[in-house]
């Protein structure tokens, strides 16, 4: 299992094939500290945890790593459905000006085209998520005060990457001489 910072994991995400709208995430508090926990999954690129933590209102820090190669039925139970209720996406910035401009043209008709017609929240997020060329987005399940329960479940099936992501992030907090994070 390969540690490194959570950037470089969202970055990964970014890059993999498949269906953009096929990501599901579930996050919520970090159970033994500061910080959150995250998992990121998709049926073919695989599931992705993060641990991060707010050092100050300008910076995140973390560690990920991939825990599957895979997304399974198994893991999947613990993730949310296509329908569920939040909504994440992870977005890279425009290439030049040129495509920042045809981007933007996209996202203009998106928003007239459903400002005419009846549509659900879902479905204009989206509509907005292709149009801006999103790499990853789809249902989350998000606990900013707690942990979804799926979230512990998902810890237990993943124990080892859960102690060693704890341990790297504990040293990082550490090393920032924080002994809490930023709310």
């Amino acid at each position: 299992m390969r540690i490194r910072e959570w950037q470089d994991i969202l970055e990964d995400v970014t890059e993999r094939d498949g269906d953009p709208d096929d990501w599901r995430a579930i996050a919520g508090d970090r159970a033994g500290g500061v910080g959150e926990d995250m998992y990121l999954a998709h049926p073919n690129a695989g599931v992705f945890f993060l641990k991060t933590y707010a050092k100050n209102p300008f910076e995140v820090r973390g560690v990920g790593t991939q825990v599957a190669r895979r997304l399974d039925d198994e893991i999947g139970s613990f993730m949310p459905a296509r329908d569920g209720g939040g909504r994440f996406a992870v977005q890279s910035p425009p290439e030049d000006e040129s495509h920042a401009e045809t981007v933007s043209k996209r996202l203009e008709t998106v928003l007239e085209t459903h400002a005419d017609a009846p549509t659900r929240p879902q479905d204009l997020f989206d509509d907005v998520m292709e149009a801006i060329e999103s790499p990853a987005f789809g249902p989350m399940e998000y606990d900013q005060y707690d942990r979804p329960d799926e979230l512990d479940s998902l810890a237990d099936r993943f124990e080892e990457a859960e102690e060693l992501l704890d341990a790297e992030l504990e040293d990082i907090i550490e090393t920032d001489d924080i002994d809490r994070g930023f709310m």
